[in-house]
């Protein structure tokens, strides 16, 4: 199910990036820092009043120089109006109604997105007066807020999930399986795409996309059933992906919201880049079951060496992504095409799979046994007990005497020997550690 989509717009310097770390606060911290995660700021979730969203903070688009300054500015606003549902366009009440916000709201004004003025600054009472002139942009009530004091974000908080859209459902029964591809332009997706549907034995069902920016695919293969979530459906779309390489994440970020398998695809031939990391990146921190496609794998020179080299480099540059499993393939030939379907099926399984709470417990008793946790200034964790809460990444709670003892390496032993015990290949898996009541 995707979330509906927020947009901030402005002009450089009315405080966009601080509303937007408001608005997510501290969510990103929940992923805890893996080594290796690279994060772009300018995408976060936030929920308000049971409403989830997420959030796009346009200002990481921003081009140097003076005459360069509305071109980027419209450029955001392309970018908002092609890709959120709500519109939040921040003004700035010390500097007032200025031509470049007049300019930027006849832009969204023709895209028929509902738009909330927010009027930064507004810092005091006196400045609340200052709010009244941007009635003149046309789009209602304006929203006094201080990025620096927090006044006012409930009230913007609420005109956001005012004007979100229903949640749209994705009406596929369970068994379906949802994949996406995802990855930079050029490293062969839609061929992709094309080479899984054409294959033989494939039957595809003519069911029209159910959302209106991915082209979604059921097909069936021996017996199991899947819908290809397109991304690479959604490449022309305007120019501001041309222009902004960075962006052609925003792409992927929905397909891998609806997704239960990621496909992070890469050119065999160029090699890793870092885009590379930051598109798979979100689909780790998304908590998806997740495949490297190594494609255009024919083009490649290669020895007996060539292959074991290509995935020590993979390993080497996704360090927070070891449980994914690596397909070389070719698009082209279909050289090694037919071992993809099973591997997502696979990890498909893993990544819904509940382990008995008592088997959990005895595996990190041995793991415990073999290797104690280390003290820190002469208290040492104990681990009470521990239970999965959760699927679609299998999620962990292990209850200790303080959580402040378990130490991130101590984690990552521990969930080295559960992966050990219960494989969990392809799947991510989150580990939360909480005290243990005093009662019982």
């Amino acid at each position: 199910m995707a979330r509906p989509v927020v947009a901030i717009v402005g002009r450089p310097n009315v405080g966009k990036s601080t509303i937007f770390n408001r608005i997510i606060g501290d969510r990103l911290a929940i992923v805890e820092d893996k080594p290796g995660v690279t994060r772009d700021r300018i995408y976060g979730t936030a929920e308000w009043n049971g409403k989830p969203f997420s959030i796009i903070d346009t200002g990481g688009i921003e081009i140097d120089g003076d005459d360069m300054i509305m071109k980027s500015i419209r450029m955001q606003a392309e970018l908002a109006i092609e890709e959120a549902d709500v519109i939040v366009f921040m003004c700035d009440a010390k500097s007032g109604v200025t031509q470049s916000d007049e300019e930027v709201a006849q832009m969204l004004f023709r895209s028929g997105k509902p738009v909330i003025v927010a009027v930064n600054k507004v810092d005091n009472i006196q400045r609340a007066d200052d709010i009244y002139e941007f009635y003149s942009l046309g789009f209602g009530d304006p929203i006094g807020i201080s990025g620096s004091h927090g006044t006012g974000m409930g009230d913007l908080l609420d005109a956001i999930v005012d004007n979100l859209p229903e949640l749209a459902d994705d009406e596929y029964d369970e068994d379906v399986i949802r994949v996406a591809l995802i990855g930079r332009p050029n490293v062969g997706k839609s061929s992709l795409v094309n080479a899984i549907l054409g294959e033989e034995r494939v039957i595809v069902s003519d069911i029209a996309g159910t959302t209106r920016d991915a082209i979604d695919t059921p097909f069936e293969k021996d017996g199991q059933r899947f819908v290809l979530i397109d991304t690479a459906g959604m490449r022309k779309r305007g120019k501001v992906y041309e222009t902004t390489e960075k962006y052609s994440v925003m792409r992927a970020l929905k397909a891998i919201e609806r997704a239960d398998v990621v496909l992070v695809v890469i050119n065999g031939e160029e090699g890793i880049i870092e885009q590379d990391k930051h598109i798979a990146g979100y689909a780790y921190e998304a908590g998806k079951a997740s495949i490297f496609v190594v494609n255009k794998w024919d083009a490649v020179d290669k020895d007996d060496k060539t292959m074991h080299q290509f995935e020590k480099k993979i390993r080497d540059h996704f360090l927070f992504m070891t449980y994914a499993p690596i397909v070389f393939l070719s698009a082209k030939t279909k050289q090694r095409l037919h071992k993809l379907l099973p591997v997502v099926e696979h990890v498909a399984q893993q990544h819904v799979m509940r382990v008995q709470t008592h088997l959990l417990n005895d595996v990190i008793s041995d793991a415990v046994a073999i290797n104690p946790p280390p003290t820190d200034k002469g208290r040492r964790l104990r681990i009470n007990y521990v239970t999965q809460v959760a699927v679609k990444p299998p999620t962990m709670v292990i209850f200790v005497n303080d959580p402040e003892l378990m130490h991130f390496s101590y984690e990552r032993y521990l969930e080295n020997k559960i992966r050990a015990a219960f494989d969990f290949e392809g799947t991510p898996i989150r580990i939360f550690t909480r005290r243990k009541s005093d009662e019982g």
